[in-house]
């Protein structure tokens, strides 16, 4: 299946001034509803063990709202239910791969970016129904990462409306600007207290199908879902294919330009 669709155009210039201004903008809905459904149903499939993709790692949702006691990561689900909170290495996956190469997408690659395009995680997020981890205030960025480069461009997908009841993210619109706050990944009580007061933060509430362009560097966070519906979205984080790994040197998988990864032909 081609996921590929022609729902926008060019990518017009205000656009790219919101998003320098900002560290974010929607990009719109690129996602038609047999889109949307067959990636759910994918994702379905892959949690409760009905399809299994190699390399692809399942971390459950904690059984309360703490961050810091969440479960660890398992390759293959570790029981089959729909109350995973993440799923990682999307990207061997075929259907999410032919999305994660959406023209799109390569248009602002190649803008940000530039050729040659790597990824360094591409994750499911769920917060299931009536639950979810909240997640605290926090940059995408971090020595955990163990990159020698800072990705700046992060795409995120809702697979599900995203609202303030659900756990929509919240963000510090032009916090990117302020920089690393903290190389290990949150932002200090100090620092939110500057910059994530109420007055300073918006709700990113967005529909099924809509994706948003985010800089790694801008401020966000997330709450729980108090609705009966899953939160269920796609986050890709680009990078220049010249990124290593810290620990071992290895290179991330290609996504755009030369050796790029191939969705199989069916």
């Amino acid at each position: 299946m081609t996921m590929i669709s022609s729902l926008l155009g060019l990518f017009e210039e205000t656009h790219h001034s919101h998003f320098d201004e900002h560290g974010y903008v929607v990009l719109g809905r690129l996602l038609s509803g047999g889109e949307l459904s067959d990636l759910r149903r994918r994702t379905d499939d892959l949690m409760m063990g009905r399809v299994t993709i190699p390399g692809v790692a399942f971390q459950l949702d904690g059984k309360g709202d703490n961050y810091g006691k969440l479960e660890k990561r398992t390759f293959g689900p570790s029981e089959h239910t729909l109350d995973y909170r993440r799923i990682d290495e999307l990207h061997n996956d075929p259907l999410y791969l032919s999305y994660m190469q959406h023209p799109v997408f390569r248009q602002l690659t190649r803008r940000y970016i530039g050729e040659d395009v790597s990824i360094f995680r591409s994750m499911f997020m769920n917060k299931p129904a009536s639950g979810g981890t909240e997640l605290p205030w926090h940059q995408d960025v971090g020595e955990g990462w163990g990159l020698d480069t800072t990705p700046a461009t992060t795409v995120w997908t809702a697979l599900d409306d995203a609202t303030v009841e659900s756990g929509c993210m919240q963000i510090a619109p032009g916090s990117h600007k302020l920089g690393i706050l903290n190389a290990r990944h949150f932002v200090s009580e100090k620092d939110q207290a500057k910059y994530c007061t109420p007055d300073k933060v918006i709700d990113l509430e967005v529909e099924a199908g809509e994706a948003v362009l985010i800089h790694n560097l801008t401020i966000h966070r997330s709450g729980l879902n108090t609705t009966d519906e899953p939160r269920r979205a796609l986050s890709v984080a680009y990078m220049d294919a010249a990124t290593r790994n810290t620990r071992n040197g290895d290179p991330f998988p290609i996504i755009f330009g030369k050796d790029a990864l191939r969705p199989p032909v069916e």
